[in-house]
């Protein structure tokens, strides 16, 4: 298997790409360097994870992959509360990074169970 493989990169690797592709134009500089920064370190956390040798590191990754599900999901609410992502969109996203979250926790503990 590759992290490839994984639902949860291949969801979040999908969620970074429409949030990069939603804020391409955007000229809230700070908001958009922020925001697409955290949607990609969801996903290569993910994958700088599972690349590492022990079950610790690769745990270690998912956390802080976790941690930026809730950096993008604070993110979201400001952007949102600016007027730079509508509330429809808003909504959608926060739910994914909520489901996201749930994912990796859900990893972690099944690598958990290797020890």
């Amino acid at each position: 298997m590759r992290f490839e493989d994984l639902r949860v990169w291949q969801r979040s690797a999908d969620l970074a790409c429409e949030i990069y592709l939603h804020f391409k134009q955007s000229k809230e500089f700070g908001l958009k360097d922020q925001i697409t920064r955290s949607a990609l370190s969801i996903s290569s956390n993910i994958a700088e994870g599972y690349e590492r040798v022990t079950p610790k590191d690769y745990t270690r990754f998912l956390s802080y992959s976790k941690g930026s599900c809730g950096e993008l999901r604070s993110q979201i609410y400001i952007a949102s509360k600016i007027g730079e992502v509508d509330t429809t969109k808003a909504t959608e996203w926060i739910e994914e990074t909520r489901e996201l979250s749930r994912m990796i926790s859900a990893l972690m503990k099944s690598i958990d169970a290797w020890k």
